[in-house]
């Protein structure tokens, strides 16, 4: 049964403050409308994100910046073949920074050079796309926050779905009140993924700056496992499953939960307490550190609970969508996955249904729109990105020590544990790599 209409009357107050994202407009700007932008590290998730930015008419790609050559430069010819203009090469993305006519820096490099790169470019007066999670750690996403509020720019993170437009009607039903008394949401993870195989080190690829793609984390040996598209799943690097699709799921429950709140007239939440884990490495044999198995739950003092599953290795879904995230109220439910939504009622009924598509080409003009206007994007790094990115850091601290955490939101530790508050950054920032200091962090 299709959506049915109820945003007509019923929902029109009650959903005002919930913005719809625009059309995307494609009609040809004049040459002085332009921006220009730098995409750096553009092998996987990057590489989209350049053709997702080339596609569109009002930006000129004028650098792209990759360690290793051979991605360069067939993005290089890729680019080429979208928009008939070849930009420069590069590997260091500071020269980008010293070029005044770049507007904005494109990050879809992995979590570990998440921040430096969105802080030099505040520093710098660029503005910031960067991919998800916010960063390596805590304090690293503290920092690109206050770096961005400091030098008054924008930072967009590239949790997508905060631009998607079945995920805001899905937003504007549950600002209706419909689901009533709402006190649990809950976010998974289910799709099957494979082996991170145990292979011997190596010298690094011809063509590969190595040294530089491990920037400011330690020291260690070349091995095509913790390299390309594998280094989410080791410490040094990245933050696991939970940080790298858990993210997009968590930011959707946080945002249908605090609606829901909103909705029955109270306060939104911030972030929790208290936060506990439980799962480890269960089913494979491999050389990931990161678990394949993991339940986290997190209290919000007393008022509500939101829950976040992971199994890597089900070929089966939950909810019939592999990766989702559901909030529950004792009037009904509402299920959100990647193509789409569907809302229950208090005896299951499904009473609403929609689908959808992804919307990376809306979040890169709502990204660009901001640029323009100066107002906060979809998923502003400090009011979106960064508190639902707390969440994937403060899950995996709770794994990591093995025990319930109690946050103190306020300062930004874990009380009374110094084994949990060292986690909240690097051990140690490899020179020149350092993380800058602010004041206000």
């Amino acid at each position: 049964m299709h959506r049915r209409q109820f945003l007509a009357a019923s929902a029109a107050a009650s959903v005002a403050s919930v913005s719809t994202p625009p059309a995307v407009s494609l009609a040809a700007p004049s040459a002085n409308d332009r921006l220009t932008v730098c995409v750096m590290g553009v092998r996987g998730r990057g590489g989209n994100l350049l053709s997702t930015f080339a596609a569109l008419p009002d930006v000129e790609v004028k650098y792209v910046c990759d360690i290793d050559e051979n991605v360069l430069q067939a993005r290089i010819e890729n680019v080429h073949a979208i928009t008939g203009r070849r930009p420069l090469a590069i590997s260091d993305y500071r020269r980008a920074l010293d070029d005044p006519s770049v507007d904005a820096i494109i990050n879809g490099g992995p979590d570990h050079w998440h921040a430096l790169p969105a802080i030099h470019a505040c520093q710098a007066g660029k503005d910031v796309y960067t991919e998800k999670p916010d960063a390596h750690n805590i304090l690293e996403g503290r920092t690109m926050a206050a770096a961005a509020k400091k030098h008054k720019r924008i930072i967009q993170l590239g949790t997508q779905g905060r631009s998607g437009i079945f995920q805001h009607s899905a937003i504007k039903y549950i600002a209706t009140g419909a689901l009533g008394k709402v006190r649990f949401a809950k976010a998974w993870e289910s799709s099957r993924q494979g082996l991170v195989k145990k292979v011997p080190d190596s010298a690094p690829p011809k063509g590969v700056d190595y040294d530089t793609w491990l920037g400011p984390a330690p020291k260690r040996p070349f091995n095509r496992y913790r390299f390309h598209t594998h280094w989410r799943w080791f410490f040094d690097y990245g933050t696991g499953d939970l940080g790298n699709d858990g993210v997009h799921r968590l930011d959707i429950a946080r945002w249908a939960l605090e609606t829901a709140l909103a909705a029955s007239g109270e306060k939104t939440l911030g972030p929790p307490t208290s936060v506990s884990a439980q799962g480890g490495k269960y089913y494979f044999d491999d050389a990931q550190e990161w678990p394949d198995t993991l339940i986290v739950s997190y209290d919000y003092a007393g008022r509500c609970v939101m829950t976040y599953e992971m199994r890597l290795w089900t070929a089966y879904h939950m909810h019939g969508v592999p990766e989702g995230a559901a909030v529950y109220g004792d009037e009904g439910s509402v299920v959100i996955g990647n193509r789409g939504w569907r809302a229950f009622d208090r005896k299951g009924k499904q009473i609403s249904v929609e689908d959808g598509a992804d919307n990376t080409i809306g979040h890169a003009r709502n990204f660009l729109d901001c640029i323009r206007s100066r107002e906060k994007p979809n998923a502003d790094l400090e009011t979106v990105g960064q508190p639902s990115s707390l969440l994937c850091h403060l899950g995996n601290a709770a794994w990591r020590t093995g025990r319930t955490l109690h946050f103190d939101a306020k300062n930004f530790q874990f009380k009374n544990d110094p084994a949990a508050n060292a986690l909240l950054t690097r051990p140690a920032y490899r020179r020149p790599w350092l993380l800058p200091k602010l004041a206000d962090v």
